[in-house]
């Protein structure tokens, strides 16, 4: 047990951003569900509500439990965190784009590839700009 907290203490601030992470992931797929699926929204509404309340759910679980912020100026520091993410989608878009219509590999694959490069530029973006300590 001791060995258990050791390594949690090391690597809180990982866990807690990946834990955080698959809740995130979880709070998109059930608003989308629910909206596009349940309340028969458009597509593109469903899919940009989603990720819009996925995002502010990750702001406020990265700025609580994972960062431990601290930033008095919560404005500057979510319109930081919503442009990291704007930009993350980018990424992700070109990534499955190039992967997908270009090289025309696997789209699960290129999926799996732009989700981890997704979440190691969240979470570096994070890290050093927007909750920086």
């Amino acid at each position: 047990m001791r060995k258990f907290l050791e390594f949690y203490k090391k690597y809180e601030e990982v866990i807690s951003y990946l834990f955080f992470g698959a809740c995130t992931t979880l709070c998109n797929i059930v608003v989308f569900y629910v909206t596009y699926e349940l309340l028969h929204l458009d597509l593109l509404v469903a899919n940009t509500l989603a990720w819009f309340l996925s995002v502010l759910f990750a702001y406020i679980t990265n700025r609580i439990f994972v960062f431990k912020s601290k930033e008095k100026n919560i404005a500057k520091e979510i319109v930081a965190f919503f442009f990291a993410r704007i930009l993350s989608l980018g990424v992700d878009s070109l990534i499955m784009f190039v992967g997908i219509d270009i090289l025309k590999f696997s789209s699960l694959v290129v999926k799996i590839v732009a989700n981890i490069v997704v979440v190691l530029f969240n979470y570096i973006f994070s890290k050093l700009f927007i909750f920086k300590k």
